[in-house]
């Protein structure tokens, strides 16, 4: 399999989730072997690598930290990039945090449909899992396990009348991405906005980028399937597991998880140099 990156750029308008600042983001395509890589444009172009080892805060969103410059909510850029298989990008970005926009992949996963991918002239390589691997910790969990290609299993648990348990289990392709996962919206409470907002939390929020529940229902329309719920945890899983730097050929299965525990497990897995191989869609495992 080749590498790709988008046939040509992208650029996309709207206000930081958690940060309530307006922001302009631009898709833009990137060499060979260059990874996914954030670009602050209000900071002479200052680059964050998008992998594990740049991971700063993990409170309510994703944020990557380098040398003191922060790029923060990138899990859903994230997951629509990897979830459409693209290797290579500059995001760029002229403030600290990305667009929630209608707070899905969808809005971007359809802009890079529409403009098309470009093959380039460089191997892909990918992380091959090698043996499971496991971790726990209060009540949440997550495995990875050997499969041949990337499978996802999602199972959340939330005291809501219109949640509960919801799981979700799909073999991931660029389609099922699109048809299966990206139109899900980020989701929050009622009740807890308040003590958001007076922790500098939500200041982006509204109606329009996020489904907002009541104690027994939703107080802003409709869900776009009965588990829109479990369909957005399992976008933000996909988004956190791409920075492992490179597609993942393996099987996830995550439990109660969010995205303090998708950072904690990238992490231990990376370091489980036993537990995985690098090499391209059929490696030469040692005997």
């Amino acid at each position: 399999m080749k590498q790709t990156t988008l046939a040509r750029e992208l650029k996309f308008s709207g206000v930081g989730l958690h940060s309530g600042f307006r922001v302009t983001l631009g898709l833009v395509p990137a060499p060979p072997n260059t990874g996914i890589v954030f670009r602050r444009l209000d900071l002479n172009d200052f680059e964050i690598e998008a992998l594990r080892r740049n991971v700063a805060k993990v409170n309510f969103a994703t944020t990557l930290m380098k040398q003191g410059v922060m790029i923060s909510t990138v899990e859903h850029i994230m997951s629509a990039v990897y979830g459409l298989g693209i290797d290579n990008l500059y995001i760029c970005v002229d403030s600290l945090e990305i667009p929630i926009l209608d707070g899905s992949a969808q809005p971007f996963v359809e802009a890079i449909r529409e403009v098309g991918l470009e093959n380039q002239n460089c191997r892909r390589e990918y992380i091959h899992v090698l043996k499971p691997f496991h971790w726990s910790e209060k009540g949440k969990s997550i495995c990875l396990e050997p499969y041949q290609g990337l499978r996802v299993t999602c199972v959340i648990d939330f005291p809501h009348p219109l949640i509960g348990v919801q799981k979700l289990d799909l073999l991931l392709d660029p389609g099922t991405y699109r048809q299966q996962i990206c139109f899900a919206r980020t989701f929050g409470f009622y009740r807890q906005v308040e003590a958001l907002l007076k922790n500098n939390l939500i200041r982006g929020g509204s109606y329009d980028n996020a489904i907002v529940l009541s104690d027994d229902g939703i107080v802003n329309g409709k869900l776009r399937r009965p588990d829109e719920f479990v369909r957005h945890k399992a976008l933000d899983l996909i988004g956190d597991i791409a920075l492992l730097g490179k597609p993942l050929l393996g099987h996830v299965k995550a439990y109660r998880a969010g995205h303090a525990a998708h950072a904690t497990f990238v992490g231990k897995f990376l370091q489980q140099t036993d537990a995985y191989q690098i090499a391209g869609l059929a490696p030469q495992l040692a005997t």
